[in-house]
């Protein structure tokens, strides 16, 4: 039993060594999504903006678009008003870059930003 045990590993054992390199091959020939080599982040910009950074790590230059809307006066039903922004960046190869949302349209009032979206496509270029 010990004897059928061993060469039935020894053969799984066998059949990965030929498979193995013929996995690896093609998984060095698939296409890589950009979402493995982009990112994106937000942080507070003093008392009315918040930063918007799109990362470009891939071996391309990319073409991003952040979308999003600024609400001036969210718990209020008379003074509400909503204002959408976008802004589009181009990043080479291995860099970021920034954008601003900023609430100065809202004054005094409070303000809150949703409805944010990143995308980034190849740079056609």
């Amino acid at each position: 039993m010990r004897a059928s045990l061993a060469a039935r590993w020894a053969t799984c054992a066998f059949a990965l060594t030929l498979c193995l390199p013929a996995v690896t091959a093609y998984a060095d020939k698939t296409p890589k999504s950009l979402a493995t080599c982009t990112s994106f982040d937000q942080a507070d910009k003093g008392d009315d903006a918040v930063a918007f950074t799109i990362h470009n790590t891939c071996t391309v230059p990319v073409d991003c678009e952040v979308t999003w809307r600024v609400v001036c006066a969210p718990e209020s039903k008379k003074r509400r008003s909503v204002h959408a922004g976008s802004a589009k960046l181009n990043l080479p190869q291995g860099s970021s870059d920034t954008t601003d949302a900023s609430a100065s349209s809202c004054g005094d009032e409070g303000w809150s930003i949703d409805s944010i979206e990143w995308s980034c496509q190849p740079n056609k270029d």
